[in-house]
């Protein structure tokens, strides 16, 4: 990849309101990040937002501040940048990585849950992934404190990827700023936050996602009913990867989150060699994701002689739509058939929703509102 698409790729998901899966359908539609950035000041003129794309001023000093530090960024689409996760239409646009980046092309499993966990979790979970280590998988988890630490210690040796939820040299908690110093040294960090961006709540369930969509499969070895563990492994499930559990004690809380998943259909895990067989079991078999929907670009379809939506027709729309959608994603099929506009009114509108803000895009053609605390008030 040419150096100025690469900065061009950068400034897109660097501008605000503008997401990976938009991302995705801009370098679908016009080929290229180099000409999405001629073209987005006419896209939003056209959906009558306000967008300041990020500088490439600003993008340059960003890539600087990684490579002097001893790391590099991957840009979806460039050499290295890991295959398993690029096949998600919400793969991030760009990762700042330090370590060995051929661990991105190992097997993988994620291990996640609980921050608080029992040291008995902990034993076993730094037993499992060292175990699963030595049979060649490289183990994601999130670098959190409890189950996530003792993944990581326990396959320090054979290859480990802890995925940050703030910018790459912002480490937290800062407890395990040690095991992070080893991690890029031995293993291998990564996030698509900015570089010097602290990591805030609303960072951890994006970076989930990517825990996820990394693995041949996810294991969480503790975890309550309320744990955020729980949605990564809903994530991973949605994404057709294997979920798996460890069976608890049902007098210990920590254990709820587990059995659940168990009781759910999540596979019940006892030793490594469960998983090892899980895994040989499910080789050959890959997720089928659906494709982003380019929608939101009336008029401009080929062999399309539907005429563009008006003004009122989108604005009619987008009131239709916050009253449709809730915080919890919801599928674009869902929203067409409850709607009583067309796809591409609707396409339009949510594109317009997107750039001011008022929306997200999920994996799979979903869309959620975004949370403000005013909703509240």
């Amino acid at each position: 990849m040419k150096h100025e698409e690469k900065i061009a790729r950068i400034r897109l998901i660097r501008t605000q309101n503008i997401g990976p899966v938009t991302t995705s359908i801009l370098l679908k539609r016009y080929k290229s990040g180099v000409e999405v950035i001629k073209q987005l000041p006419d896209i939003a003129k056209r959906s009558r937002a306000s967008v300041t794309i990020a500088t490439a001023d600003a993008v340059e000093k960003e890539l600087e501040a990684v490579t002097k530090s001893g790391g590099v960024m991957l840009v979806r689409g460039e050499e290295g940048y890991p295959a398993q996760l690029a096949r998600f239409d919400d793969a991030p646009v760009c990762l700042s990585c330090y370590g060995h980046i051929h661990l991105f092309q190992k097997k993988a499993l994620s291990i996640v849950g609980a921050r608080n966990a029992s040291a008995n979790a902990l034993a076993l979970t730094e037993k499992l992934a060292n175990s699963l280590g030595e049979a060649g998988f490289a183990i994601i988890s999130g670098l959190a404190r409890g189950i996530d630490a003792a993944a990581h210690t326990g396959a320090l040796g054979h290859g480990t990827i802890g995925i940050m939820a703030g910018g790459i040299d912002q480490m937290y908690p800062r407890e395990n700023v040690k095991l992070y110093q080893k991690m890029r040294v031995e293993g291998l960090v990564a996030s698509e936050m900015p570089w010097g961006m602290q990591p805030f709540a609303q960072h951890f369930p994006i970076r989930n996602r990517i825990i996820a969509s990394l693995c041949a499969g996810l294991l969480v070895t503790e975890a309550s009913n309320r744990s955020g563990s729980l949605i990564t492994a809903r994530e991973a499930s949605e994404r057709g990867m294997e979920v798996m559990a460890i069976p608890g004690t049902p007098l210990d809380p920590r254990a709820a989150g587990c059995n659940a998943l168990i009781a759910q259909g999540a596979a019940l895990i006892q030793t490594a060699d469960d998983i090892i067989q899980l895994m040989r079991e499910n080789e050959g078999k890959t997720p089928d994701p659906k494709p982003p929907l380019e929608f939101g670009f009336d008029g401009e379809e080929e062999d399309d002689d539907a005429p563009p939506s008006t003004p009122s027709e989108i604005e009619a729309s987008k009131t239709e739509l916050r009253d449709l959608l809730s915080y919890q994603a919801t599928d674009f099929a869902e929203l067409s058939k409850r709607s009583s506009f067309s796809a591409r009114i609707m396409g339009a509108a949510l594109f317009e929703m997107e750039l001011a803000g008022e929306i997200t895009r999920h994996h799979g053609n979903r869309i959620s509102l975004v949370y403000r605390d005013e909703d509240e008030k």
